[in-house]
């Protein structure tokens, strides 16, 4: 189950994002970027599992920049792990 919560401060949007994400929870998260603010972080300190379709959001998500904040390790790791595949398959 996932938990988000939204802070708007000045010309900025933060969502803490709290348990598990899945594919199904990836349009909330983007219904609840929407707004006027420049700044967008989606904070993952308190997130437990992401998936593959996660992960993948989550790079296309920093492209438009958005921040991503506490991230936890693992999924770091994933994110440049997919990034560079990605990468090596642009390249072959």
């Amino acid at each position: 189950m996932l938990r988000i919560d939204k802070d708007c401060e000045g010309c900025g949007t933060r969502l803490r994002l709290s348990g598990r994400i899945q594919l199904n929870d990836i349009a909330s998260i983007r219904s609840a970027m929407i707004g006027g603010c420049e700044r967008r972080i989606i904070d993952l300190s308190e997130v437990t599992l992401v998936d593959l379709r996660v992960v993948q959001f989550l790079i296309c998500c920093e492209d438009d920049g958005i921040e991503l904040v506490e991230c936890p390790p693992y999924v770091r790791e994933w994110i440049l792990r997919e990034r560079t595949e990605g990468v090596q398959a642009e390249n072959t």
